[in-house]
């Protein structure tokens, strides 16, 4: 019994394991257009839900910028993971301070993709292999548009276009720099975050965003528009 019990968790785990590294190769196709777990969800409990795929080069750049900026500083630089973030939380929490959040683009990726949400210990063990996985197979623009495409900013809407005209009326083509810092600053926390309507926090908190997205330079080369 307990031999039979062993061999169906490991085939579990193999066939968990399985998943993504089959997806991942097929996500690299520019026709694909994944969908994350949360995304699967409201589809088989028939929840409601928005999403309006769209290229990344229909995005506005300023969007990206202040994505990018907001999010993940290094997101052009490093290979999924921003060890030196990983281990400034590390040192904090053996120190007993409270810790701040170390998930790049990319591990935030790998989370929508395949996993849950939640904070949880064995969750973010399984995001470092997967993120260091999806930036070895897909380029930093792919994984930067399947990102923008499938993470969610309000109950039930997912992606930036959704997202556009669901608080702006327009698409994320046309964003202004002060709209596209308000919905990248409403990302950490889209449940109780506004774009359309901010609190004097979010709006200081989008006024350092909207800065950092006019003087990003080099920190966001690798999803400029192309030439």
């Amino acid at each position: 019994m307990l031999r039979k019990i062993i061999v169906t968790i490991l085939a579990g785990l193999f066939i968990l394991a399985a998943i993504p590294a089959v997806l991942t190769p097929i996500y690299a196709l520019p026709f694909i257009n994944p969908v994350s777990t949360l995304m699967l969800r409201d589809h088989f409990t028939f929840r409601p839900y928005l999403r309006d795929w769209v290229p990344l080069d229909e995005v506005a750049p300023v969007l990206r910028y202040s994505v990018l900026m907001s999010e993940d500083g290094q997101y052009c630089r490093h290979h999924g993971v921003d060890w030196g973030e990983m281990r400034a939380v590390v040192d904090q929490f053996m120190e007993g301070e409270e810790t701040r959040g170390a998930s790049t683009i990319t591990m935030q990726t790998a989370k929508n993709l395949f996993l849950w949400n939640g904070r949880s210990y064995l969750r973010k063990a399984l995001e470092l292999p997967l993120a260091i996985y999806l930036d070895l197979v897909l380029s930093k623009r792919r994984l930067f548009e399947i990102y923008l495409n499938i993470v969610e900013w309000d109950t039930g809407v997912y992606g930036i276009e959704a997202a556009s005209q669901h608080y702006f009326g327009r698409p994320a083509s046309e964003l202004t720099a002060r709209q596209a810092a308000l919905l990248a600053v409403t990302l950490p926390n889209p449940d109780d975050r506004n774009p359309a309507n901010p609190t004097r926090r979010q709006a200081r908190l989008a006024d350092r965003v909207q800065r950092l997205a006019a003087q990003s330079g080099d920190y966001v080369g690798c999803v400029k528009p192309q030439e």
